[in-house]
């Protein structure tokens, strides 16, 4: 495999359930480095790794600890969706599951609903309405992208175009790229279809999509239909890209293009045609698709030394907006009350050098009753703020227009507005409120329906402790630290569940929020609970890794279902964490410790 492939591959490593995905270092590794201007790491990486034995030659004889046969010829080309990258579809199966995805077939509007008619464009369920060339490893794979671009040329010279419902953009993670596209006289056919580049870094696959064609949105919402977003990221979690595109898969950046050209979902490239002419001739895909070979020797020949050292040379300086940005001077950073974007943190209100003993959890309410694979984007969504939101409605309190609001991944710094997102999802489904989807939870004993947030609020008004209960394979998805953080401090003190992915575990952990799984067979459904109930904790007082924790959970009408729990503190510096209220509180009292 090339360096860029398995970047791809190891990219994806939370979403197919491992830490990382890791390749030796080799000839390869090398070769790369010096390609993009590194040579001085080159050396320095091949010396330091034959040194001590990292280096991988074919020569040498390697042991294994497991060994996988595994048969190339059965690998065929799929994409993944609609709302988690592990959901594999192969490609000639797109059409028939397009179907169930899409709430049966498609079926095209009324000519009154007719959108942009003067190109006779009309959406329906399974239609495409975003096409994103983008995600940070993926467009720094040349041959991928070379790809995408001799598609875009052939489709071009076939005369068939993107429909103009169909939002594209090109967003590349390396500015590199557009100069070996130039090169390779590729980019002005990506621009013909669309495809210009809309900036670099994140866009799409973290939900700056921006706003759909105002027609196109309109059409959606009102007829509740049912779209798809393509791209070439590696996240499509729920209401991650587009808050009213319900449907996201994850592909090649080659087939981006295809996908954009078709405008459905609907479609089955080996049988039908991708698009007809504007003489109604049948179009292919196996008509436009290129050649590796074509592939291999363009990139050879435009991806060269000289653009990566022109376009890295002064990557650190900054453009001349970040070299006009007023900074203060000092030790410590002058924090700005008005602020939107970066607040000091609550982490350490009331700190003290003694972390005591933790408790136990005494008369708590459920925050919410949550189902299987619940999300870390479900937790703490990554893109837009919704205007009627809490975050939305605390920054128009700030006098921050809806058109400045930007996106929750955007103001992370600002944890007045990160908690309020935490289980902002509007695509949540909270059992308290079933079958309403979105941030909305019941307060109790009131059964008052109000926003997680203010409902959290309240709760901590009457002293009331939190925690939330889900099902299996709790935090999947991209582990990010708001998703604990939100958690904390929206006071909830654990999370019981019947499986956590593994690195939200660590991160609420790290946060000082108690992670618990019911014992194998139980569930909060199994058990008959609903999430009304009166919460008790017992034995946390006395914490050691694994323990077994006793739960009661009082009904309003008296009854008391008593089951056990085992506290997923796996070792004994995690019982360390939690015991000082998280990773922080327990660094600082270790700095105060050692500068006495």
């Amino acid at each position: 495999l090339s360096v860029t492939d398995r970047a791809t591959i190891a990219n994806m490593a939370p979403e197919y359930g491992a830490t990382l995905g890791y390749f030796p270092v080799d000839e390869k590794t090398i070769e790369y480095l010096v390609m993009t201007g590194r040579e001085k790491q080159a050396s320095l990486v091949e010396h330091y790794t034959k040194a001590l034995g990292f280096f991988y030659d074919d020569s040498q004889d390697m042991e294994y600890t497991r060994m996988i046969e595994f048969d190339l010829g059965s690998v065929e080309p799929s994409i993944a969706g609609p709302a988690r990258p592990q959901d594999r579809i192969a490609l000639t199966d797109v059409k028939e599951r397009s179907a169930d995805i899409f709430q049966g077939p498609p079926e095209n509007l009324d000519d009154e609903d007719t959108l942009l008619k003067e190109n006779a464009a009309q959406i329906h369920n399974g239609s495409v309405v975003i096409a994103a060339i983008t995600s940070c490893t993926n467009t720094s794979n040349p041959h991928v992208m070379v790809g995408a671009g001799l598609l875009a040329r052939k489709a071009v010279e076939a005369n068939i175009r993107v429909s103009p419902l169909v939002k594209t953009s090109l967003a590349p993670g390396s500015k590199v790229v557009p100069e070996y596209l130039k090169a390779a006289g590729l980019l002005p056919y990506l621009e013909k279809l669309g495809f210009h580049v809309a900036g670099f870094g994140c866009t799409t696959c973290i939900g700056n999509s921006g706003p759909l064609h105002p027609d196109v949105e309109k059409v959606v919402t009102e007829k509740g239909l049912t779209v798809a977003a393509v791209l070439s990221g590696n996240r499509n979690f729920e209401a991650r890209v587009h808050q009213h595109v319900k449907a996201n898969f994850l592909m090649s950046p080659p087939l981006v293009v295809a996908f954009a050209l078709a405008g459905t979902m609907n479609i089955d490239f080996g049988k039908d045609p991708i698009a007809h002419t504007p003489e109604g001739l049948p179009v292919y895909l196996e008509d436009i698709w290129p050649d590796p070979e074509e592939i291999h020797e363009i990139v050879k020949k435009v991806v060269r030394l000289d653009l990566f050292a022109r376009g890295y040379a002064h990557i650190f300086n900054g453009d001349a907006f970040w070299e006009s940005l007023p900074a203060s001077e000092g030790t410590t950073y002058d924090w700005d009350e008005k602020s939107t974007y970066i607040q000091n943190p609550p982490y350490f209100d009331n700190f003290s050098l003694d972390p005591g003993r933790p408790s136990d959890i005494h008369h708590a309410r459920a925050l919410l009753v949550l189902g299987d694979s619940v999300t870390t984007d479900h937790i703490s969504p990554a893109g837009a703020i919704p205007e009627k939101y809490p975050a939305g409605q605390h920054l128009i309190e700030k006098g921050v227009t809806r058109d400045d609001f930007n996106t929750y991944g955007s103001r992370r710094g600002n944890h007045n507005v990160m908690m309020r997102g935490t289980f902002g999802n509007i695509r949540i489904k909270n059992n308290l409120t079933a079958p309403k989807e979105g941030s909305f939870t019941v307060k109790l004993p009131e059964r008052d329906e109000m926003f997680v947030y203010d409902a959290a609020m309240a709760y901590e008004g009457d002293k009331t402790p939190l925690i939330v209960i889900g099902g299996k394979s709790y935090g999947t998805g991209s582990s990010r630290d708001w998703a604990a953080k939100g958690t904390r401090l929206l006071g909830i003190r654990a999370i019981l569940a019947e499986s956590f992915e593994r690195i939200h575990r660590s991160n609420l952990v790290g946060m000082g929020v108690l992670p618990l799984v019911f014992k194998a067979g139980q569930g909060w459904s199994k058990l008959g609970l609903t999430g009304t109930e009166l919460f008790s904790i017992t034995g946390i007082s006395d914490l050691e890794p694994r323990k077994v924790l006793g739960v009661t959970a009082e009904k309003s009408d008296g009854d008391v279902v008593a089951f056990d729990v085992i506290a997923r503190l796996d070792t004994a510096v995690d019982v360390e964490y939690y015991v000082n209220g998280g990773i922080l509180p327990y660094v600082l009292r270790k700095i105060a410790k050692y500068q006495k």
